[in-house]
């Protein structure tokens, strides 16, 4: 308990510091997610080569890997002085996206062929048929396994605190190597980590309920 109290500061700013990561990053992935499915189910083959492509390569990274060429190679080539705060968001939303953009894709080929062959006879375009028609009734469907890779993301955070971002994980590192007891420091950071994932699930479980209720 000590370690908590005496140190309250630390584990404040790195619990807000997972928060905005995880809001930040999701945000991002959530965009770059909905866009790529979109790809994937477009008519125009370079578009589903595209969408492809993101999620291939994507998916079958490691996620430590693509925070390595975030943080060291991105700013040496690309975008020099880019905080690693940034960086770290970047690596997190584009791999989550790619999770994202398959959940959003099983999501869409759950609604009647019917639907979008309806909208198109009324004179849709693709885009406005997906946005006005398909991803409304998609959502639904879609909640359940989004709950799931937000939570994952909110977990696969902690990586960010091995790469200098002031974060959960970060502030049990910086605590270990001054010497506390580690067992108190991973008691403290897990159930904050705990907070966010319960905070997480029950907000999704609201919104399906919500929508239950809509229908």
């Amino acid at each position: 308990m000590n370690v908590l109290l005496d140190h309250l500061p630390q584990f404040r700013e790195g619990f807000i510091g997972t928060i905005s990561l995880t809001a930040a990053s999701g945000l991002l992935a959530l965009v770059l997610g909905i866009l790529m499915a979109g790809f994937r189910v477009s008519p125009v083959p370079p578009l589903r080569a595209v969408g492809t492509t993101w999620v291939t390569l994507l998916r079958n990274t490691p996620l430590t890997l693509l925070f390595l060429v975030s943080i060291f190679v991105v700013p040496q080539i690309l975008f020099p002085g880019t905080s690693p705060y940034v960086l770290a968001m970047l690596a997190l939303g584009f791999y989550t996206s790619s999770f994202i953009c398959e959940a959003v894709r099983s999501g869409i080929n759950t609604v009647s062929l019917g639907q979008a062959e309806a909208a198109r006879s009324i004179g849709m375009t693709f885009t406005q048929t997906l946005r006005i028609v398909i991803l409304p009734q998609a959502t639904r469907t879609v909640l359940p396994p989004l709950s799931s890779i937000f939570i994952a993301l909110t977990k696969n955070s902690a990586i960010a605190g091995a790469f200098g971002v002031h974060e959960l994980f970060g502030v049990q590192k910086l605590l270990s190597d001054k010497g506390f007891a580690i067992g108190w420091i991973f008691l403290w950071v897990a159930l904050a980590y705990l907070v966010i994932t319960f905070t997480i699930s029950g907000a999704f479980r609201l919104l399906e309920r919500r929508l239950e209720v809509a229908r």
